[in-house]
Formats: C-alpha cells, structure tokens, sequence
C-alpha cells in the first residue's frame, strides 16, 4: 500500500489501518504508517471533539499516537509481561488522555498523553507482576520502577561495567536516600527482583511428567473429598460396623465375629467354617449362607445409616 492510499484509507476508515494485536508485529508495522498529525489538525479534531463530542475526531487522535503507546511499552519489557498487554493498557492511557486534552493549553497532545500512557501500564504491571504486594508505598512504587535505571546509572558513574547480581551497601545507602526509603526496602526489592519465577503447573506438553510445585505443594489430606472418605472409613471401622452387628441375631453375629473381626494367637484369622459347622452341629455350607445373609444384612444397614 503507497502512502497516497494509505492516507485516502485513513480519511475513509482510519480504523481499518489497524490490524488485531494478537498480531503484534503485523500491528507494529501497521501504526508506524499511520500518518501523523500537523499541529493544526491535531487542534482542530481536538475541538471538534471537545465541543461537538465528535467521536471520529477522538479516533483520528488516538490512531496518530499508537506509535506512542508502542514505543512507551518497550520500556516495561523488563517486567516479564507480553508486550501485547502492555500496549492495550497504554492505548487505554492514550485514549483517557485524548478526551481530557485541551487544545487550549498550548501543549501538543504528544506530551500530555505520555503521563496517562505511563500510568496505566504502571497500574497494569502492578496489578499483576509478582512484585505487587512488596510496591504498596508511593516511595515503593518509586523504587520499583526506577531500581534498574538507578542501579545502572551508579555502576556508569563508578566506572564499574561487570556484571553483578547485588548491590554494594554504598549503593544501597544512596538508592535508600535519593527515594527515601529505608536501605532495607532497596535490599529486599533487588533480591526479588534478581530472583526467577517458577511455574506453578507443568509448562509445555512434551508426554511426559513435569514435576513442578504443584505436585508437591498441594496438601491432598485437607482436599473436601479426601476428608469426607477418611471420616466415612474411620467411621465405618468403629461406630458403622457396631451398629451393622447390632442388626444380626446372635448366631449370625457371632458366626461374622468369628469369621472376619477375631485373629488368633498365632495371627492366622478366625474359625474356619468348617470349626464353625462342628460347634453348631449344622454342614459348613449352612455356615457359608448363613455368613453371606448376614453380610448383605450389614450392608444394608451401613447404606441406611
């Protein structure tokens, strides 16, 4: 597409110069062609949206200030978030800032949009990078985001341009001053932010086991299921089996006890049924039906209860 037709488009459908950010780099090419704004248009779309509420004048502002939101957002890449996400907050930036900007005030749009760009994708990252609970001070948010850029800045002033993980207490001693905050702070947040993340559940999908926290952090004892099985087998080993026999005539009862609950001293179970024909005076196969309706009998009370 030539820049004639790109800028006929634009006049048309500006909208339709942008494609999905699932796409990002196709996006990126897209609204680095997007035409910029003269001052002059720029003043008039933002009067036009200020006393008209001329919702295609707040389009045509926020499409020429994309390339923007783009190059803000490649200064957040060191937090671990997708670079998609950090745009779209920063286009919601953009946006805010383009309904509040008053042409008026002899500033061009450019550099009032930048603080609302910055701070939506500051709430964004605070939100949901691991380090949120740690930045919940203004003087903490500060060190969150100025730590890297500090930290390099003193190794540039010091001559010192080796790699190292920590900081030297003199180091940590001015990053506690200039943002005032206490030495301690500036120590732990380095740590933390030096220090990797771990994936919770197993990442990718190669056919094999992935042992990852999830595995042996989970506490399968206090799962809802498991505590309800463990009260129904410790229940069913004590006060469940006492109320089954309870249900059996004597013979029958004895002839259960006799068979599955008593273990002899020399840990070879309990009567056959065979002994148990023989003091009853009956055939063993008597004992065996016996046995079997008086198991169905205990089964049934153990349903019931």
């Amino acid at each position: 597409m030539t820049m004639t037709s790109t800028n006929a488009l634009a006049l048309r459908d500006p909208w339709a110069l942008v494609p999905p950010i699932g796409n990002l780099d196709a996006y990126i090419t897209a609204v680095n062609r997007i035409p910029l704004l003269t001052p002059e248009e720029e003043g008039e779309f933002a009067r036009q949206l200020r006393d008209k509420d001329d919702v295609q004048a707040a389009g045509r502002l926020v499409l020429s200030h994309l390339r923007l939101v783009v190059s803000v957002s490649r200064q957040y890449l060191g937090y671990g978030l997708p670079q998609g996400d950090l745009i779209q907050e920063g286009n919601v930036g953009l946006m805010k800032a383009v309904r509040r900007f008053d042409p008026e005030q002899g500033v061009r749009l450019v550099s009032y949009a930048l603080h609302w760009i910055k701070a939506e994708i500051h709430e964004y990252i605070l939100k949901n990078w691991r380090m949120v609970k740690v930045a919940t001070t203004k003087a903490q948010r500060k060190l969150f985001f100025n730590l890297r850029s500090m930290k390099q800045t003193l190794k540039s002033k010091s001559g010192d341009q080796s790699f190292r993980a920590t900081l030297t207490p003199d180091e940590v001693a001015t990053m506690a001053r200039d943002l005032n905050v206490k030495p301690e702070e500036v120590v732990e947040m380095e740590t933390r932010l030096s220090g990797g993340d771990v994936a919770f559940e197993p990442q990718g999908d190669e056919g094999e086991e992935t042992f990852a926290p999830i595995a042996y952090l989970a506490d399968d004892t206090q799962e809802p299921t498991r505590v309800l099985e463990a009260r129904g087998r410790d229940w069913l080993g004590s006060d469940g089996i006492a109320h089954a026999l309870d249900q059996l005539d004597p013979r029958s009862r004895r002839i259960v006890e006799e068979r599955w609950l008593k273990v002899n001293d020399d840990s070879s179970g309990g009567m056959t049924l065979h002994e148990l024909a023989a003091d009853y005076g009956v055939s063993a196969e008597r004992i065996r039906q016996i046995e079997v309706a008086a198991m169905k009998k205990m089964r049934k009370a153990l349903e019931a209860a």
